[in-house]
């Protein structure tokens, strides 16, 4: 009875740190680790099937790694045909009216040796590429769980005891498969976050980031410059002619142009590391640059300028920038960047400039944004002023 409560406990502890992340990386090591524990093992990855690859490949190792494992590798991969029980017992034998229940492997057995442990249908103990790994890690034993998500084998979870250990039995082959279960429940809850996210802070048509997320990232940095002077630039555009486009050629031509243009300002905004490139609506686009100094950031923008003006559609782009790299006075708040931005663009677009203006070198820009507005329609009714 103790020991079915020792389990219970260990299936009621998983499920609540997996309930508990909030992203992959986090869910991977709680499953790990709540896996590695439950078990009594030292060690414990999470993989996953990569099936158009014909790999399988490690997303965490978790306990007393051995030379060469890291925590969260980045390609850490294994030929499935190393494998074979990931294809034949995964795929066709679940398939064909099989339960995808976990199995033991053990370091001491010959290459299909021994029956393995687990329920009747389970791939036999001793396949090549598990005992191999075993041997070569100085591990006595595993036991392999798969992970079913959305009705499809999606990878592993795999515990491993050292040499010497207890090596385990058809219990802990049938605990795995439960606790692998739990597991995947918990890996599809993270996935289903990770999907609003993404669409929380993303514009649906091209794919960059939206204005909500350039708020959060615009106000970790004004924090960051103010810490550790770290440069803070932003970039401003919007895009000329999309509302002829859309007049004359239709509003799918026009949300081509946008596509084209949101591919262009992500190809530049790639020249700045770490920028973010986003659609704030509409025809307006930005670029939000941490560290790339103030001249950079204006090679960039006159860069994008160019290719703007090279598109088949539309009129080129009026461009905006404010860097706290040149001289615009102190940065209380982010609010003030978007305005200098803001006013930046303001000009190139009356302009009808084909290069940035840039607030800082061109003295009307400070006195435009924080001149109050002289209409309620007035363009100088800049994001971030009420």
């Amino acid at each position: 009875m103790g020991g079915q409560d020792a389990r219970l406990r260990a299936v009621v502890s998983l499920a609540q740190a997996m309930a508990a992340a909030h992203t992959p990386r986090e869910s991977w090591r709680a499953a790990a680790l709540g896996a590695r524990d439950a078990l009594g093992g030292n060690f414990a990855a999470l993989s996953v099937w990569e099936r158009e690859l014909g790999l399988l490949r490690v997303l965490v190792n978790e306990g007393e790694r051995a030379h060469g494992e890291e925590e969260f590798p980045e390609d850490e991969t294994y030929p499935v045909h190393q494998f074979p029980e990931i294809t034949e017992f995964l795929h066709e034998r679940w398939a064909g009216g099989g339960e995808p229940n976990a199995w033991v492997e053990t370091a001491a057995e010959p290459p299909g040796g021994g029956a393995g442990y687990g329920p009747a249908g389970a791939p036999p103990s001793g396949s090549w590429g598990r005992v191999a790994a075993l041997r070569r890690r100085g591990r006595g034993c595993c036991v392999v769980a798969p992970i079913v998500m959305h009705g499809r084998a999606w990878g592993e979870l795999y515990v491993a005891r050292p040499v010497g250990a207890p090596v385990f039995d058809a219990a802990d082959a049938d605990f795995a498969t439960v606790l692998a279960s739990v597991a995947a429940a918990g890996l599809v809850q993270t996935e289903r976050l990770e999907e609003v996210r993404r669409l929380a802070f993303t514009d649906p048509l091209t794919g960059l980031a939206n204005r909500r997320a350039v708020d959060m990232r615009l106000d970790e940095a004004v924090e960051r410059h103010r810490a550790d002077g770290a440069v803070v630039s932003l970039v401003v555009c919007d895009l000329n002619g999309l509302k002829r486009v859309n007049d004359t050629l239709g509003h799918a031509v026009g949300d081509r142009l946008l596509e084209r243009f949101g591919s262009v300002l992500s190809l530049c905004g790639a020249m700045l590391p770490g920028a973010l490139a986003a659609r704030l609506g509409g025809d307006e686009f930005c670029l939000l640059s941490v560290g790339p100094s103030a001249d950079e950031v204006v090679a960039v923008s006159d860069e994008l300028c160019l290719r703007a003006g090279e598109l088949e559609l539309g009129e080129g782009v009026a461009c905006g920038v404010a860097s706290t790299g040149d001289p615009i006075g102190p940065m209380r708040s982010a609010r003030r960047l978007f305005r200098l931005a803001d006013a930046a663009q303001y000009r190139a677009k009356a302009a009808r400039s084909a290069k940035p203006v840039v607030a800082g070198r061109d003295g009307a820009v400070l006195r435009l944004a924080d001149a109050p507005p002289s209409a309620p329609h007035d363009r100088r009714r800049f994001r971030g002023r009420s």
